[in-house]
């Protein structure tokens, strides 16, 4: 990686925590719940893009164990997200 593509994924990963800080407080509590429906299915597809890098021939290991890492934060999200969602979709439930 040369110093100049290094810079770029600096600024691109600075830019993108800062916009993603900013929009999350930005967020009101009556839509949380939808958009972390949204942000499972973002995690979904960061498991298939983590599984299928870690199985193409030719990386070098470091990116494997990075992908697996990946693989690993974002399953956590997924299911954490979802238990949440759950958990907040009962308290709307008509009790018996």
């Amino acid at each position: 990686m040369t110093g100049e593509s290094f810079i770029i994924l600096m600024y691109v990963l600075v830019l993108a925590s800062y916009l993603g800080f900013e929009l999350i407080n930005k967020v009101p509590p009556t839509l949380h719940t939808p958009l972390m429906s949204g942000s499972n299915a973002i995690s979904g597809i960061t498991i298939v893009g983590a599984i299928i890098s870690g199985n193409v021939a030719g990386y070098a290991s470091l990116s494997k164990w990075l992908g697996m890492i990946a693989l690993i934060l974002a399953t956590i999200n997924v299911v954490g997200g979802y238990a949440v969602t759950d958990r907040m979709l009962k308290m709307f439930k008509k009790k018996k």
